[in-house]
């Protein structure tokens, strides 16, 4: 007789979801490493990571669900861009692979919705859950390894041994057991060992020697969930990566020579469309720039942070055919958008971008965007 963890782990997959695992919850080992790198500062402008709350409930699930008996973790695939994609395609920016697909906090709460409809139809009874998709406070990855679904890389992503690390990893509380003591999932090893790419490639030297990241040094937090200035000594290193970044996935050897397990397809508001012929014309405004990136990752970053990371990209080009689009961008609405389009035409080879600077410093009244302004003309 197939028994309920078996018929949810099957439904789970029907549902395109690669990894299945259940464990009861249990204090946390890592919550001692995170609160480390808390006090180090490592969560840069995130402040909703470090509050007494927020780390009281990092502490146990229990703490987020006190009524919490199991756990299911699942793990769902999104197509991976490898560095032999990138060698071979023309496109002039980088844009991390999970952006390319519609944003996964607006599709994966729907199947953890049906999961949870299919546990009460089997159970024939209601109970209480909960589902998370990298939105509570739950230190996930430790979750997942205790759950079998692999081990914690040296780039802090999570890598199973089967499908890499190119997959969402969501959750679900529940206050009945969905799984035995005596049948615990057995944890994936360190199958690390002494390779060091991921700690190579990194253009800001973020990653740290305890596996976890320095956000304030991480291409991904700067282009995404910062909200502010990206630091001018770490511009450069940005290269072209205007959304996120993958190098630490698209190097490690657990990524290469893998099958895409994913069957989802691009988004139909993809990024890339919208870049290929980019020009001072297609600057979207607030509402357009929603109503374009409406069901896209893209909209975290925000239209002021999508066009902050769009001049520093043009900047670190050096071609004088963004000119039009920096010189817009120079007289945006947003100062964080001013700012570091002055930047980035500091950056340009000739001299002729200067009228175009010392015009907008006449009229420019923000401190920042003059301070940037006079830097680029000194260049």
């Amino acid at each position: 007789m197939t028994t309920l963890p078996e018929k949810v782990e099957a439904y789970c997959h029907s549902l395109g979801f690669i990894l299945v695992g259940a464990i009861p919850p249990v204090d946390l080992q890592y919550f001692s490493l995170y609160q480390r790198w808390i006090e180090r500062g490592c969560q840069a402008g995130m402040h909703y990571l470090s509050g007494e709350h927020a780390l009281y409930q990092r502490e146990n699930p229990c703490h987020v669900m006190p009524s919490c008996q199991s756990i299911l973790v699942l793990a769902y695939p999104y197509p991976p861009t490898t560095l032999a994609d990138l060698e071979k395609q023309k496109f002039p920016f980088s844009i991390a692979a999970y952006a390319q697909v519609e944003d996964y906090h607006l599709f994966l709460p729907r199947l953890l919705a049906q999961i949870v409809q299919f546990m009460q139809e089997q159970t024939d009874q209601s109970f209480q859950s909960m589902i998370f998709t990298d939105s509570g406070p739950l230190l996930e990855r430790e979750i997942a390894t205790r759950a079998g679904l692999g081990w914690i890389g040296k780039n802090s992503c999570l890598i199973n041994r089967r499908f890499g690390s190119n997959f969402f990893l969501s959750e679900i509380l529940l206050d009945f057991s969905l799984v035995k003591p005596t049948a615990l999932p057995e944890v994936s090893p360190d199958r690390c060992g002494n390779c060091q790419r991921c700690i190579e490639i990194c253009p800001t030297h973020c990653i740290q020697s305890d596996r976890t990241l320095d956000a304030g040094r991480c291409i991904s937090y700067l282009t995404i969930e910062n909200k502010g200035e990206i630091p001018i000594l770490l511009r450069s290193s940005l290269g072209n990566h205007l959304f996120g970044c993958d190098l630490c996935q698209q190097c490690c050897p657990w990524n290469q020579k893998k099958s895409s397990s994913s069957t989802m397809q691009r988004s139909p508001n993809s990024p890339e469309d919208f870049l290929q012929e980019i020009s001072a014309m297609d600057i979207l405004n607030e509402v357009e720039f929603k109503k374009k990136f409406a069901s896209s990752p893209i909209c975290r970053a925000k239209r002021r942070g999508f066009y902050r990371n769009l001049a520093v990209v043009l900047g670190n080009q050096k071609k004088m055919s963004s000119g039009p689009i920096l010189f817009n961008l120079l007289h945006d609405q947003d100062a964080l958008v001013r700012q570091h389009a002055a930047w980035a035409l500091g950056c340009m080879p000739q001299r002729s971008v200067h009228s175009e600077l010392k015009a907008a410093l006449q009229s420019e009244t923000e401190q920042s965007v003059i301070q940037e302004i006079e830097l680029a003309l000194k260049q």
